[in-house]
């Protein structure tokens, strides 16, 4: 069972742009030590559309190998060509990943049967744990709960991120799949009430900065204590917000940069965060209390 807040971890970089994996080594121990219940490597925080395939295998091997069976590490290898979440996916599993996280096909908008074939191809090629990760924000294509709920049948398939932070469908996914299957949320904003009604917990992009609140935020939602969720969500509630205030992951690196964890690097076609948005970013940092 991986629950609680699962951090969708950046990928440091050098200011040219080249991996920097020393910054990523302190990056986990910050957050094993802050208390972050598992790590996502390379998802789409993790800048995996830019990183080529050996660099991409590269941050989730040295991730599992600086984590050390401390907390799950799930490997974002999801792609728009089957055979090449295939091929991600199975490096991932010889690499010691807990479980791996494949976003829909993007940019080629698959239909509901083909987004079905697709899932089922890459579980019945890879003996892995694999969690679905649905953000048509991003690629043009929603899975719906019906194919979910297809796609679940499927024994290694064990759950879903579901990011379009429509509420509805916690209770939708969970009277189709059942309760075994693991609902997380994909947005920051509405996590608190997803994990109140029922879901697992958070793959975030705001526990990169604040992962002992976020930690404590999904603990108090999972035992059902809305009044300590309530209270920690609205020290949050900023982040939650600003760290999108350009695209995910552009203000979160520069607030990890700020914090001194990780150097001022990012891939184009991402830009480092423009100046005029750097007090609202810093503002939300302070109102979480991660820097005074």
């Amino acid at each position: 069972m991986i629950e609680g807040s699962i951090a969708a971890l950046v990928t440091p970089m050098a200011p040219d742009g080249s991996l920097d994996l020393e910054s990523l080594r302190r990056l986990i121990e910050f957050h094993l030590a802050e208390g972050t219940d598992g790590i996502v490597a390379v998802g789409t925080t993790g800048e995996s559309a830019t990183l080529d395939q050996e660099e991409h295998c590269e941050v989730i091997r040295l991730t599992v190998e600086q984590v050390g069976g401390r907390v799950p590490v799930i490997a974002g290898t999801g792609a728009n060509s089957t055979a090449e979440t295939i091929a991600l996916t199975r490096e991932a599993r010889e690499l010691g990943a807990a479980a791996c996280l494949l976003v829909t096909p993007y940019y080629n908008k698959p239909t509901q049967e083909g987004l079905y074939r697709h899932y089922r191809a890459v579980a019945e090629s890879v003996d892995i744990p694999q969690i679905l990760y649905n953000v048509p924000g991003r690629t043009a294509c929603d899975m719906l709960p019906e194919t979910i709920a297809r796609v679940a049948e499927i024994p290694n398939i064990i759950g879903v991120k579901e990011a379009t932070g429509k509420l509805e469908r916690v209770s939708e996914i969970q009277r189709l799949c059942g309760g075994d299957f693991l609902l997380y949320s994909g947005d920051d904003a509405t996590a608190r009430e997803f994990c109140l009604m029922g879901g697992h917990g958070v793959i975030s992009v705001t526990a990169n900065v604040a992962p002992r609140l976020m930690h404590e935020l999904c603990a108090a939602a999972r035992r059902g204590d809305r009044e300590s969720a309530g209270g920690i969500d609205a020290r949050l509630a900023g982040l939650h917000r600003e760290l999108f205030i350009e695209s995910n992951p552009i203000p979160v690196k520069w607030a990890l940069a700020e914090m001194g964890l990780i150097q001022a690097g990012i891939r184009l076609p991402l830009t480092w965060l423009s100046e005029g948005c750097h007090d609202a970013v810093r503002a939300a940092m302070r109102q979480a209390g991660v820097i005074s």
